[in-house]
């Protein structure tokens, strides 16, 4: 089939070609996002593949339909970006990669934790300017802590392991848990009391409407004061101006984020131009406290490789007739 690839970075090139070695499928690459204005470059491609921050609203998918689209091949596991009721009312097939690294996420979310806690960011910083001073830095040991997982799917449960490595008791909080985290050891409790006895909160749930701005005014003055709070899900589950007041207020410790609820208009891109025009990401991003990577948390070489064998997958099968096996 012919696919237009939205939203194309070099690492996407490299990993759908590998996968595509028997040059079955043609990729058209289109470093824009998919919008209203750029789904005409879609015309006469029967697969649109597209990542996380591309909308796929009713317009968008109307658009595609018209220009002869029949399948959209999500590279990225969330869909909460896709009207899938107008998807199928328009006939397109929609897929997505459930599954291509949790380990990769997981480890991620350490690493937010790890450097807020350390101060490692600064430490970094510190140095290159010449100064050795420890002042600001104290951490606290990691062994002995209470760590709370909102959510405990496989990056979760994943997340939750990690931690018990390091001696933390786990906290979980989770309607549906699965078998495997409900074997892991970790202590099933409410939300609140999970967010009033956590030394470190991790959300690793999906985001609906019934988890958007999970983390607000109200549940952050749960919190301990000393707490650090770690988001490597989705943006939305935070209201983010009530997270920033809580940092400047010091009735929250540390927030480290890989995701932000307005992220589409910034991640992905280089802004070094024109600058960041969004007031309210400046503000996070110039606390001390607060560490943010740019939706990165995916980003391993295993992790493209899955997400590529997945997508090239779910083109075969179309193309040949059956139901890719990640059908939304």
């Amino acid at each position: 089939m012919n696919v237009a690839v939205f939203s194309t970075c070099p690492y996407d090139r490299i990993h759908l070609d590998a996968a595509n070695a028997s040059g079955l499928h043609s990729f058209t690459w289109i470093e824009q996002r998919l919008s209203l204005s750029t789904a005409p470059l879609a015309r006469d491609h029967e697969a649109v593949c597209t990542f996380v921050n591309d909308p796929l609203d009713s317009s968008v998918l109307s658009a595609l339909a018209t220009g002869g689209t029949r399948l959209l091949a999500l590279r990225c596991a969330g869909y909460n970006q896709v009207d899938l009721p107008a998807a199928a009312s328009l006939g397109l097939t929609v897929t997505n990669v459930p599954a291509y690294s949790p380990h990769a996420v997981a480890e991620h979310a350490l690493a937010l934790l790890l450097t807020l806690n350390r101060n490692t960011h600064l430490a970094h910083d510190r140095i290159r300017r010449g100064d050795f001073r420890l002042d600001g830095l104290q951490g606290f040991d990691l062994h002995g802590k209470t760590a709370g997982l909102v959510g405990t799917g496989r990056i979760g449960t994943i997340t939750g392991k990690i931690l018990q490595g390091f001696g933390c008791h786990v906290l979980a909080f989770d309607p549906y848990a699965s078998p495997e985290s409900r074997a892991a050891g970790f202590e099933f409790t409410g939300r609140n009391d999970l967010l009033a006895r956590s030394d470190i909160v991790s959300l690793h749930c999906p985001l609906l409407p019934a988890t958007k701005h999970l983390i607000n005014t109200e549940t952050l003055a749960l919190l301990k004061p000393t707490a650090l709070l770690i988001n490597t899900s989705r943006g939305g589950l935070i209201d983010t101006t009530a997270a920033i007041d809580a940092i400047e207020t010091n009735r929250l410790r540390g927030l480290g984020l890989d995701v932000y609820e307005h992220e589409a208009a910034l991640f992905f891109e280089d802004h070094t131009d024109t600058g960041i025009t969004d007031p309210l990401f400046a503000r996070l991003i110039a606390h001390p406290r607060v560490v943010v990577t740019g939706h990165q948390a995916f980003l391993t070489y295993e992790a493209l490789d899955n997400i590529a064998s997945s997508v090239l997958a779910s083109l075969d099968a179309f193309a040949s007739g059956h139901t890719p096996a990640h059908k939304l």
